[in-house]
């Protein structure tokens, strides 16, 4: 705390002590208004302005410290000075005395606070932005809450002194208005009960809650004008039409179906989506296809000499296949007609809110999900159209080992596939604009997994910007520029892994005004509903964050706000999203990185655990890689986890659950955790984490006790010098 800080404490401890100290309460009470009544009044008949000075700062300091006595003093303003100056004075005081506290809490805590709770509180602040001012009058309306309470929590929010200025102003004019008019009959007065009736406080709740039935009637306009022009159906035919049979849209139909709701499930092609047929389930069959390659080419490593094999790479791509074929009955249109969802396949547009048209049939809807997932991005290179380029979605194909590949993208798949491809045979040669690899995570991450990429034998040319693609000499090649300086790079297939777009073309979103953001996903508010409120979508094509346990995730929203939104709706919860790339070793991350959290102003810290200290990855031979933890400085609070390793996707989890549930590392260190496992990892960092804030004082005098406690031995306590 610096000397400002101290200082202002300083004078605010000295206040209030002197406040107790001389018992100044006393003078703050109904009993001693009605007995000083005429010594005031006629003081203020003598001196009104310098009366109502004295008035009105001592009401500001008194509520500017947060001492007790303020309800007593809004009744002597009313008592001495009538209703309307009483009003006017008090209602300025008040908010001005508000205001102080405010900015003491502010100026005191709220750094502090939101350096440790920052993570906690970011929905918290992003309510505030939203809708601060709301939430302030709707509690200053209602004297049922402790009003210092209120002004020392709003100082450690993100909400403006201005529009906490006014808003208190505006807010307590009611209840202030309410104690002054008892104030001037302060004879017939006895107790506060008086002024507090049951029937009083009943209407300024109801008064509380009117600003939330306000914004309630401002939906239902808002609703009602964007449906404007628009002719709703008398019947429909089903509750809900989920447009995408993927990850996203099969959760909302499994979750519609079970709450007993009519739902119709809209698939184009395959069932499954992305993830099913093009994403994650043949690409983590093909990474462990080469995982088993490269295990047999090192397993000299565990004393197996002469194991030797050939890649056929026609297998492999069948031996994904089957894994596709084994896992499609999860997601098949017979498991989910059993569960009660109508599937169609085909084509699907909104004509209307309510309605949607598959090939030529009209479905009419109370609501519409969209989930119709997304598509590889393939950005416009000149000769790139000409090269026959692979995607995610057109790889599997692929029955010919490419002897040179070329990946354009550094990120989760395309390093996840550079990897692969090159542990089957193929030279592989990885361009990024970036200047590293897996951008998203720390640079201690990045460089660790360039490593391991380069020993694989994978080329990694980063800062290099793709300008042309063309075909030299029956030769494909790119041109990438770098530094100024033109590279060039031979290949035989080109695959491009340079992010994914959300797919809205065809779904008619222009004809009902429904807007995309920047990105390319449907505009959609916290409660995933678009411009159109019975309109919502989820999972890939919405955003912000394109994975299949997100889409699951924001799935259940979509589902319950669009059958139930017009009774109660829920804003989704981003709070702990993990992620994990299935490169060897993965790359497991959740909460806050480094670069993060620098970013962000937070005051944290580092805890590093290597795994070649860890028994289990000792044994494997899987003991390349670290488990990195931040918490807040000072505490065992975790701010985020990044793991690198093997299964790191599966020791994530704890994390998760830890920051989920506000558990921190002191909980993961007093937890048993099965030997010898990989999961111990997380145990041992949360062991460096307690050494490196061991109470050193209270050591040092447990030391003298032991040492104490072996008595005159005449053998020395401390252990010999060794020289």
């Amino acid at each position: 705390m610096n000397v400002k800080r101290l200082i202002l404490v300083g004078l605010i401890v000295a206040a209030v002590a002197l406040f107790f100290a001389l018992d100044l309460g006393r003078f703050l009470s109904l009993e001693y208004l009605n007995q000083e009544k005429q010594r005031f009044d006629a003081y203020y008949g003598q001196h009104p302005l310098q009366t109502a000075m004295i008035f009105f700062f001592g009401y500001v300091l008194l509520a500017g410290l947060s001492l007790p006595g303020a309800v007593i003093l809004t009744i002597a303003g009313g008592a001495l000075f009538g209703f309307w100056v009483g009003l006017l004075l008090v209602s300025f005081a008040s908010s001005i005395g508000a205001l102080i506290a405010f900015l003491a809490s502010r100026f005191l805590f709220r750094d502090w606070v939101q350096d440790r709770f920052g993570r906690n509180l970011r929905a918290i602040n992003r309510g505030i932005q939203r809708e601060g001012a709301l939430y302030l009058f709707t509690l200053r309306l209602v004297p049922l809450f402790p009003f210092f309470v209120l002004n020392l929590a709003m100082g450690l929010t993100v909400i403006h002194a201005w529009t906490f200025y006014w808003v208190s102003q505006v807010g307590m004019l009611a209840g202030t208005a309410v104690f002054v008019n008892a104030g001037t009959q302060l004879g017939q007065l006895e107790s506060l009960s008086g002024i507090l009736s049951p029937g009083l406080l009943m209407s300024f709740v109801l008064l509380g809650i009117f600003p939330w039935l306000a914004r309630r009637a401002v939906d239902l306009v808002e609703s009602r004008l964007a449906l404007r022009g628009w002719r709703r159906p008398k019947a429909f035919d089903t509750n809900l039409v989920v447009i995408g049979g993927g990850a996203a849209g099969l959760v909302t139909a499994y979750i519609a179906a079970a709450v007993r709701a009519s739902v119709t499930l809209v698939e184009r092609q395959r069932m499954g989506g992305d993830c099913l047929n093009t994403g994650c389930v043949p690409s983590k069959a093909l990474i462990r296809c080469a995982k088993a390659n490269h295990d047999l080419h090192r397993a000299d490593r565990f004393g197996i000499r002469g194991a030797s094999g050939e890649v056929d790479f026609p297998a492999v791509m069948e031996r994904v296949a089957a894994a596709v074929k084994q896992v499609e009955p999860h997601d098949s249109v017979e498991r989910y007609t059993g569960l009660g969802v109508d599937c169609v396949t085909g084509e699907a547009r909104i004509t209307s809110p309510w309605t949607v048209e598959v090939d030529g049939r009209e479905i009419r809807t109370r609501s519409i999900v969209i989930a119709s997932g997304a598509e590889p991005a393939v950005p416009p290179i000149p000769g790139l159209e000409n090269m026959s380029y692979l995607t995610s979605d057109t790889l599997w194909s692929l029955r010919e080992l490419p002897p040179r590949l070329l990946v354009i993208g550094a990120g989760p798949i395309g390093c996840e596939l550079a990897q692969a491809f090159a542990r089957l045979g193929s030279r592989v040669c990885v361009v990024d604009v970036a200047a590293r690899i897996l951008p998203r995570e720390d640079a201690d991450v990045s460089r660790f997994m360039s490593e391991r990429l380069r020993d694989e034998g994978v080329q990694l040319l980063l800062s290099h910007v793709p300008a042309q693609f063309a075909r030299e000499e029956g030769e494909k090649v790119m041109l990438a520029e770098y530094r100024d300086v033109t590279v060039r790079v031979a290949f035989d297939q080109v695959l491009v892994a340079v992010g994914r777009k959300a797919r809205t073309a065809g779904l008619g979103l222009d004809k009902l005004n429904i807007s995309l953001t920047e990105s390319g996903t449907v505009e959609v508010n916290d409660y995933l509903q678009t411009s159109v409120p019975n309109i919502l979508a989820c999972g890939d094509v919405a955003g912000p964050y394109q994975f299949t346990h997100v889409c699951s995730h924001q799935a259940w929203y979509a589902a319950v706000n669009a059958l139930f939104g017009r009774f109660w709706k829920f804003r989704v919860d981003y709070n702990v999203i993990p992620r994990v790339t299935f490169t060897d070793p993965e790359v497991a991350s959740v909460g806050l990185g480094e670069h993060e959290a620098a970013a962000d102003g937070l005051n944290y810290e580092v805890t590093r655990y290597g795994l070649d200290d860890l028994d289990r990855a000792i044994t494997d031979g899987e003991d390349s890689g670290f488990v990195k933890v931040l918490t807040a400085r000072g505490s065992d609070r975790v701010l985020g986890a990044t793991i690198v390793g093997a299964h790191a996707g599966e020791m994530i989890t704890e994390f998760v659950s830890a920051m989920r549930h506000g558990l921190g590392l002191n909980k993961i260190l007093g937890t048993i955790h099965a030997y010898p496992t990989m999961a111990e990892a997380n145990k041992y960092a949360a062991g460096e984490w307690k050494r490196a804030h061991a109470p050193e004082g209270i050591l040092r005098m447990l030391a003298v006790l032991h040492r104490n406690r072996l008595g005159d031995t005449g053998v020395s306590a401390v252990a010999p010098d060794p020289e």
